[in-house]
């Protein structure tokens, strides 16, 4: 439940049981509701707020019992419709008229009134209920349906579904890896250039068969990975635009300049001036500011005649709600140096060459972060924005949390990929195991409130677990699917 909102359910559990109403409850049809007993508080168990309510509407009494809600919606969002221990609730009330409906309906099919409570209060407490509402509003989280139902599902299946789908989302990945390869094999056969435009590939793709022999280009692979690093460096707001500028600005391209003396230099100034993030106007900025985009224009100037992909502006990217750690500069500041270790470092041939050693665990865990995990430097360590500096150097371009989403989300589903495809079963059954026994150091939102939901604070969580967690919100918990998931099976028997 949301801790304000069971703060402000609690005020009208106070009302509802002194029945201070500065008028008669009626439903939305005119009838009116006489309460004859409010019941008992249930502050002890999962279900209705009230038992053993006695309540009279028009010429018919119940008893039963009564569900005090925010919104209509909580009704349906927080899994009541599901539930059978709200099958005997004979009132609903809610506080706020948002999306209100007159009715809302029992798992068993039975129709039961909603009233909205807040005109039927004093004129004080509609103020204090509104202001509530509207604050409540402005920070509003999710909450599985199964929220109070949950406590009484076994730990252990709880977290052996997580593991299930958690192994379903890495096996999706892999799917989506494998394809996309034989996409790259198949356009580089055909001699055609992503991505100018949107292929509709036809039955000779889909016939085709391929062989571990057209995987073998090592830059098809460092394609892949980079696609997929700044992808992932785009964060939501900005990962379609980052993996567009991946595959305007790739591979092939970059490896002519790889042999100069200042090749970063050179990475950083196509990234910068084709995103079209430069600035233009350099009057109120900063010498050190003014030097940095004089260099970036001026290295342009010299490469841009090798260029003949799609350029993008400063309008495509999002700032909006972002924390600056999370600013398109910083992440191509970020972007361009993971491409220098891509590039000149040969990370694809290392990270292959630790899954086929015999390296412990933790000591393979240890390298492949030092491989993404990537220190500020330069110009974008005390910058966000090229108009102004930070108040603190930034410490990390790719700090460890985001090196980790990384390698889950990146180094294990392609490598599990390219170890089958190359029928290396060792390797492969070594980064699978990797993947179940991966400890992150990172959560996000959605993984917070899935686990609090789901009372797993302090157990043991693993990587496979968090995706696990990331699937059952995205493929069942806002898809309403409750009674498909073996969570909410139970939970709502």
């Amino acid at each position: 439940m949301f801790k304000e909102g069971t703060i402000r359910e609690k005020f009208i559990y106070e009302i509802w049981k002194s029945k201070d109403f500065i008028k008669t409850l009626r439903t939305p049809d005119g009838q009116d509701i006489e309460i004859i007993d409010s019941g008992e508080n249930n502050k002890d168990f999962a279900g209705p707020d009230f038992f053993n309510s006695r309540i009279r509407i028009g010429s018919l009494t119940f008893n039963g019992d009564v569900e005090i809600d925010i919104r209509h919606s909580d009704w349906k969002s927080h899994g009541h419709n599901l539930d059978k221990k709200y099958n005997k609730v004979i009132l609903h009330l809610v506080l706020s008229r948002e999306k209100f409906y007159p009715q809302v309906y029992t798992q068993d099919g039975r129709r039961i009134n909603s009233v909205c409570v807040s005109d039927f209060i004093k004129e004080d407490l509609q103020s204090s209920v509104r202001k509530a509402i509207n604050s409540e509003r402005n920070n509003r989280a999710f909450v599985m349906p199964c929220a109070e139902s949950n406590k009484n599902v076994d730990l252990s299946k709880k977290i052996n579904f997580l593991a299930e789908l958690g192994v379903q989302r890495f096996k999706q990945k892999e799917r989506k890896i494998f394809f996309h390869l034989k996409e790259m094999v198949y356009l580089k056969e055909m001699k055609i250039r992503e991505p100018v435009v949107h292929y509709d590939f036809g039955e000779d793709f889909h016939n085709k068969k391929f062989s571990s022999e057209d995987f073998n280009d090592p830059i098809l692979w460092k394609q892949i990975i980079y696609e997929m690093i700044f992808e992932a460096l785009g964060y939501s707001k900005n990962k379609k635009i980052m993996l567009d500028l991946a595959k305007a600005v790739n591979i092939e391209f970059l490896l002519k300049f790889k042999d100069d003396e200042n090749f970063l230099e050179k990475i950083e100034s196509i990234l910068f001036n084709v995103s079209g993030i430069l600035v233009k106007d350099h009057s109120t900025l900063t010498e050190d500011t003014v030097e940095y985009l004089r260099n970036a224009t001026e290295l342009w100037t010299t490469l841009k005649n090798e260029y003949d992909g799609i350029m993008f502006k400063n309008e495509d990217w999002n700032y909006f709600k972002l924390r600056p750690h999370n600013f398109p500069t910083v992440r191509l500041a970020g972007g361009s140096r993971f491409l220098l270790n891509l590039l000149t470092n040969d990370i694809v041939g290392k990270i292959i060459e630790q899954f086929t050693s015999d390296i412990k665990p933790i000591k393979l865990t240890a390298g492949l972060r030092n491989l993404f995990i990537i220190k500020a430097d330069g110009f974008w360590q005390n910058h966000y924005v090229f108009d102004k500096n930070t108040k603190e150097a930034i410490k990390y371009f790719i700090g460890l949390a985001r090196a980790d989403e990384m390698i889950i989300n990146v180094v294990l589903p392609t490598f599990a990929v390219y170890f089958e495809i190359f029928e290396n079963n060792d390797a492969s059954r070594r980064v699978k195991s990797m993947y179940l026994n991966y400890q992150q150091k990172s959560r996000n939102n959605i993984v917070e409130r899935v686990a609090t939901s789901l009372n797993l604070k302090g157990s043991d969580i693993k990587s496979v677990h968090i995706q696990g967690m990331l699937e059952l919100f995205r493929g069942y918990c806002i898809r309403e699917k409750c009674l498909k998931c073996e969570i909410g099976k139970v939970a709502f028997n």
